[in-house]
């Protein structure tokens, strides 16, 4: 009897442990110097919310940026930008502007790859990025303490649960109808921002938690033009800071 009760423990046991699904590591980083593609956005100043983009390419990684279409705008976190965690240097400048942190309503400035796509619907085919389509499990955690921290998950397929705060995608509605997810603080330090996207915009002045939007017509414009073999990258300063780091990162000439 107590050999038969221990084999149902152990059956139990072992289905418990298959089910915990470990974290994978974050994706080897591609740097800066790399990338062939750039969306590049800026607003005025640290706090304003309204701001332009531009997209840039350039045929190798020792050519001259050219600009590629025209530039539209869009709007950033309501509370404007912060530096966030990505491929740049942080400046050790930073003096009085605060490093971007959960719930700040602030959009992560610096440089990010721009990594895979989602939608609400099945693949669009002009998307090239790796695309996942949200149902209404998909959520992205921005529980600090959550092993899932700023990580993409379909709730049934993860064992491990142990997030008590996330973004259900698919119930955002149509600012969710397409988007790119941002590969901001990829090393998911606690409290260092997560679940950052370029997407959709609710109108022309309104802000964001901490993503960037646009009309629709410019993020299907953006998603057209990314290509993962470029490495494609989202260049996001205020227009003083990127004229200060304009030389020394080797980014893009503004026109504007």
């Amino acid at each position: 009897m107590k050999k038969f009760a221990f084999l149902i423990l152990l059956f139990f046991a072992s289905n418990v442990f298959a089910q915990i699904k470990t974290v994978s590591a974050p994706d080897e980083t591609v740097p800066y110097s790399k990338s062939l593609q750039a969306v590049v956005v800026t607003t005025k100043d640290w706090s304003t919310v309204q701001g332009a983009a531009q997209l840039f390419e350039r045929k190798t990684t020792k050519s001259k940026w050219s600009a590629v279409g025209k530039s539209f705008p869009l709007v950033v976190g309501e509370n404007g930008m912060a530096w966030g965690a990505g491929l740049h240097e942080l400046p050790s400048d930073t003096g009085r502007i605060l490093l971007k942190t959960e719930g700040d309503g602030k959009s992560p400035a610096g440089i990010f790859a721009l990594t895979s796509a989602f939608g609400s619907t099945e693949k669009p085919k002009f998307i090239k990025l790796p695309y996942r389509q949200l149902t209404e499990s998909i959520e992205c955690v921005d529980d600090v303490k959550s092993s899932h921290y700023n990580l993409i998950v379909d709730k049934f397929n993860v064992g491990n649960f142990d997030w008590k705060s996330s973004e259900k995608m698919l119930a955002v509605g149509e600012q969710y109808d397409l988007g790119v997810f941002v590969a901001h603080n990829s090393e998911r330090q606690a409290g260092g921002g997560s679940c950052i996207f370029l997407h959709i915009w609710k109108d022309s002045s309104s802000g964001t938690a901490g993503c960037t939007a646009m009309a629709r017509e410019n993020i299907e414009s953006v998603l057209r033009f990314l290509n993962p073999p470029s490495n494609p990258v989202l260049i996001q300063i205020p227009e003083e800071s990127y004229k200060n780091y304009q030389i020394k990162w080797k980014l893009p000439k503004l026109n504007r």
